[in-house]
């Protein structure tokens, strides 16, 4: 329910994510801890909030989803929009977290940081992919994102560049699955679909 309350909530946990992104500045992935971004829906900002503080000690959390009310996204140039969620967002990470909800197939941010994170080229960095299913989402029967979708392992069998996981239990958990996409970016990188038209803009979720 998008109550007031709830609106609030979310708008407070947004600005407590920041703060702990900006904690992290100049952190340097380790052996154990990689540097990551998280992709999200902002009416999930509060489950965000309790994943990464329940697991900041598994990954570092340096940069946290593309806002709305960000100036430095204001602009109607896309490819302007794209190179600086890549400049400002994604070029301190090498993992891309996508939290799924509800509604997050919708939004048109969350497609350009997934088209982002899968780009490699003289200014783009290649990011790992991975998906975690949020514990709201968790028996609504998803509509997974399209672009996401395109990068995960088919029915057929065929691999892909992604991953999709449950919530996870324990840090072990959460760490093996961040490693796996860590290590996708030399492993699995030929299996990247990237080629699907961005989305213009978000649509309707109840």
């Amino acid at each position: 329910m998008n109550s007031p309350a709830n609106r609030y909530a979310n708008e407070q946990a947004k600005q407590e994510l920041r703060r702990i992104s900006a904690r992290y500045a100049g952190s340097r992935d380790t052996a154990v801890r990689h540097k990551c971004f998280i992709s999200y829906h902002g009416a999930n900002a509060t489950e965000v909030l309790s994943f990464v503080k329940r697991y900041e000690h598994v990954l570092i959390p340096r940069v946290i989803g593309v806002t709305d009310d960000d100036p430095r996204i204001a602009s109607d140039d896309i490819d302007y929009v794209m190179d600086t969620i890549r400049e400002k967002y994604l070029s301190d990470s090498t993992v891309t977290i996508l939290m799924v909800g509800n509604c997050t197939w919708a939004r048109k941010f969350i497609d350009w940081e997934i088209y982002s994170s899968l780009r490699r080229d003289k200014v783009n960095r290649l990011n790992g992919l991975m998906g975690i299913e949020l514990p709201s989402a968790a028996q609504a029967g998803i509509t997974l994102q399209s672009r996401f979708s395109d990068n995960l392992p088919k029915k057929s069998g065929e691999d892909g560049y992604a991953r999709y996981w449950k919530y996870p239990r324990t840090d072990q958990a959460l760490r093996d699955c961040i490693h796996d996409a860590f290590e996708a970016r030399r492993k699995r990188d030929h299996l990247i679909r990237n080629t699907r038209q961005r989305r213009q803009r978000d649509s309707p979720c109840p």
